[in-house]
């Protein structure tokens, strides 16, 4: 538990599922929590918003430094976590009050920083200025560790609600349903999902297979003309955004969880998908390579994608008790390795380390 009265700001996008669980989480700890954003949404519990106005380009964020800055000097608070280096962690690099956390997401490090030199200086330099900073997989720790930041990098990845993310009884589940937790984005290649869903149902007319698509986003109009166009729409419910309970009713159905985004750090759908006791099959990166490399013919390679899947996803529906026995060995990891609440502990003393260490506790 925080030392009564301990104040954490969290500058992040508050409609984030990942950031409302983390506010959740520290608030349980007994940390008074407020949160910086420029995508407000309600978090139960959270002493203070503050709304920076929109961001509709990527040159927005620098000229909400200013908001930024005055905001957390008038809330004061006995640290600072930005989530996403290249956007909040630049806001709070700028404002230059410590004890200062940020979390890198995956493509903030993965991608952004290198499409240009410039890109690549301004994530170097917003780095150097944090007093911690962490992410949740190995790949993506040893990025940060390229920039020098000023004390080593923490591992610390989102954990699972093993309480809510549990198996359903296998036998409970008659049909072929698989389900994709992605957001409706490009980088994470929903287009391809339903290609291949497509093409199970050619070779598999007679298979019992349904697709859930969660998360929600932009491309939700292209995605609807494409399963349309494909004729799939008796196989195909789009969710749409579910909260936790929404989504642990939907993996309890299915068989198959499925995550092929062109980058990626730890994925929570993935951590989530395995809690269930489901079978993932997933791109082939590092990330995904460190939770599934027991199973490498279930991680795809980018080129020819959607034959790649319906592949895989053939497999599977053939080898039910391959998949079954796949699933629980995913469960019993997580059981081992994915607890929320043990990632968070781990985060709250961290804070307090930091908060206690010489020279911390106040802007300087």
């Amino acid at each position: 538990m925080a030392e009564p009265g301990r104040h954490l700001c969290l500058l992040g996008d508050a409609s984030s599922v990942h950031l409302q669980r983390w506010a959740r989480e520290m608030l349980q700890r007994g940390w008074r929590v407020s949160v910086v954003t420029a995508r407000p949404a309600a978090i139960a519990g959270v002493a203070e918003q503050v709304v920076l106005p929109p961001v509709a380009r990527s040159s927005d964020w620098l000229l909400r430094s200013g908001e930024a800055r005055r905001a957390l000097q008038r809330l004061a608070p006995d640290i600072v976590h930005a989530h996403y280096v290249t956007s909040y962690g630049w806001l709070a690099a700028r404002a230059d009050r410590h004890p200062l956390v940020m979390t890198a997401w995956g493509s903030d490090l993965l991608v952004t920083p290198k499409n240009n030199l410039l890109m690549r200086w301004h994530t170097g330099w917003t780095l150097r200025r944090a007093d911690l900073v962490t992410g949740d997989s190995a790949d993506l720790v040893d990025e940060v560790a390229r920039y020098r930041p000023r004390r080593p990098p923490l591992l610390v990845h989102w954990g699972v609600d093993l309480a809510r993310f549990a198996p359903a009884p296998w036998a409970d589940k008659p049909r072929f349903e698989i389900v994709s937790l992605r957001n409706w984005e490009p980088n994470y290649r929903i287009d391809a999902i339903v290609q291949a869903l497509a093409l199970l149902r050619q070779r598999e007319p007679a298979a019992p297979v349904h697709l859930h698509l969660l998360g929600g986003g932009p491309l939700a109009g292209a995605l609807q003309a494409q399963v349309q166009a494909l004729g799939l729409q008796a196989c195909v419910t789009m969710h749409g955004r579910l909260d936790d309970a929404g989504m642990a009713a939907v993996l309890a159905r299915c068989k198959v969880s499925v995550s092929v985004p062109v980058s990626d750090a730890t994925s929570v759908s993935v951590l989530e998908s395995m809690a269930c006791g489901l079978a993932v099959v997933a791109s082939d990166l590092p990330a995904n390579r460190q939770w599934l490399g027991d199973e490498p013919a279930l991680l795809l390679p980018t080129a020819g994608l959607p034959e790649a899947l319906a592949g895989a996803l053939q497999r599977l529906w053939h080898d039910d008790a391959g998949a079954q026995r796949i699933g629980a060995a995913h469960q019993r990891r997580m059981q081992r390795e994915g607890s929320r609440q043990v990632q968070m502990d781990r985060m709250a003393a961290a804070y307090e380390e930091l908060i206690a260490a010489p020279g911390q506790g106040a802007a300087r």
